[in-house]
């Protein structure tokens, strides 16, 4: 989604002309969504470096913590790396509950006798560099005591990918069995593979791209502009501050304009068309009430105020902008050559934000990766979260 994230609740109608049921929430919601010290651990397992961390920017960050949630035994060799999209987390699989605002991403994807059979393998989720639920980021505690905030360094995929070798060098993991990612995911996945040829031995590439677009990165921009420009955002500083006072009407904006681009124009006509909100009307003049669809972007910006920290939102959004996995590297064809894993590269026929015409070019210029995996599907981006079955035939002989 924004490139990535969190599916966008059901894919089909729900019991309202929104195609969601209201959610029961706070009315102010927290300066933070973020997960902070303190609260509820759930599922998740921690790693902190013994040593700080060095950036791309020539800086080093020190007391870098990793959350993560893992799944089977590790035998030595059986160990899969799955990696989240942008407002994705570690919680894979896994209900709701304490510590867990919503339910594992991937669920249908990886458990027992699933595509990633967790019998046979053992799965590690980690919390991306930057993110907000465990992983050091702004919202994270500096040595000083207080959030990061606006000090927290800009970082890079090559930084987040930097930071999950020494998670798996803390794990005694010396070669992953597979590297699974989509979206911002993917990103990750294909920096892993290039810079690490010899620990990936699989690879699959959903919904991904070699560099960040121009468009891609145009479609970002009014998003982080939204955060940005509310009064609240504090110069990214504002984590302490009251309920209500953060800068959630710029990260629900930012939500607005990413999840649009998530699905697709046919699946909004087809669910909403022109209808209105039930008990509202947009043509009254002295209250104007709202379309159904304007109500399900309301609804969805409503969820991640409550679970995401707009200063995450930031930092990794920016992070995606700056990809470009031949950067520094000769062509595009020189870095993707390096890859030495068994390849597969799926994408959406319908993804407007990541059109297949990017995933076509890895696979072109990966060695040994055949043609795209095409995923035939209405909902856009989202499609790599939801069409699970779709998923399961593409992973399966990767798998194998």
């Amino acid at each position: 989604m924004l490139p990535g994230g969190v599916p966008a609740g059901s894919p089909g109608p729900g019991p309202d002309s929104a195609g969601d049921p209201p959610t029961q929430v706070p009315v102010l919601p927290p300066a933070t969504g973020a997960w902070r010290e303190g609260d509820p651990v759930g599922d998740r397992r921690f790693v902190t470096l013994p040593d700080p961390l060095p950036l791309e920017s020539g800086s080093a960050l020190p007391d870098v913590t990793v959350a993560y949630e893992s799944w089977g035994t590790f035998d030595g060799s059986n160990a899969v790396l799955v990696l989240h999209a942008l407002t994705g987390d570690s919680h894979v699989v896994g209900p709701t509950g304490l510590g867990h605002p919503t339910p594992g991403w991937w669920a249908g994807i990886i458990g027992p006798g699933r595509a990633i059979d967790t019998d046979r393998w053992f799965v590690v989720a980690p919390n991306v560099l930057g993110g907000c639920q465990g992983t050091t980021g702004p919202a994270s505690t500096a040595p000083d005591g207080r959030a990061w905030g606006s000090r927290f360094p800009r970082t890079s995929v090559r930084d987040q990918v930097a930071l999950e070798v020494r998670l798996a060098d803390q794990l005694g993991i010396g070669a992953w069995a597979a590297v699974l990612g989509g979206s911002m995911g993917g990103m990750r996945a294909v920096e892993w593979a290039v810079t690490h040829p010899d620990r990936v031995e699989r690879l699959l590439l959903l919904a991904c791209c070699a560099a960040a677009s121009a468009d891609q990165i145009a479609w970002a921009s009014p998003q982080l502009a939204a955060i940005r420009e509310d009064p609240n955002w504090c110069g990214g500083d504002y984590h302490e501050r009251e309920r209500g006072q953060g800068p959630h009407l710029g990260l629900g904006v930012a939500r607005r304009i990413a999840h649009a681009t998530y699905r697709t124009a046919e699946e909004l006509d087809t669910r909403f068309g022109r209808r209105p909100q039930p008990g509202e009307d947009p043509y009254d003049a002295a209250a104007p009430g709202r379309f159904a669809v304007e109500s399900y972007l309301d609804h969805h910006a409503e969820k991640l105020v409550h679970r995401f920290d707009a200063g995450s939102y930031v930092a990794l959004t920016s992070a995606m902008n700056g990809h470009d996995v031949s950067r520094d590297r000769g062509s595009l064809a020189d870095a993707l050559g390096r890859v030495t894993a068994r390849t597969v590269v799926a994408g959406s026929t319908s993804d407007r934000l990541y059109p297949l015409s990017q995933q076509e070019e890895l696979a072109a210029l990966i060695p040994g990766a055949g043609p795209v995996e095409r995923i035939e599907s209405p909902y856009g981006h989202d499609a790599f979260l939801i069409e699970t079955t779709r998923l399961a035939e593409i992973l399966s002989p990767l798998m194998d």
